[in-house]
């Protein structure tokens, strides 16, 4: 299997900000994010239905704020 067709370059630009030190910007191209997502699997139809769950929840106020992953344990 030739694995090069599937493979999708993303240049991924992260910047600090100087005035808040705790925030970071990533900036990259969304096309390519697009290709590389859909080489993952995200716009599989169980992908999309989680999301769309998963949006159901955010907007009815089910979530919660997380300081670190640490949070999770």
């Amino acid at each position: 299997m030739d694995y090069n067709k599937y493979m999708v370059s993303l240049n991924i630009i992260i910047k600090q900000d100087k005035k808040r030190p705790r925030k970071t910007v990533v900036e990259f191209d969304t096309d390519k994010f697009e290709k590389l997502a859909a080489v993952f699997g995200l716009f599989n139809p169980e992908f999309l239905k989680d999301l769309d769950e998963s949006e159901k929840d955010y907007k009815e106020g089910r979530v919660k704020r997380l300081r670190s992953l640490k949070d999770l344990r």
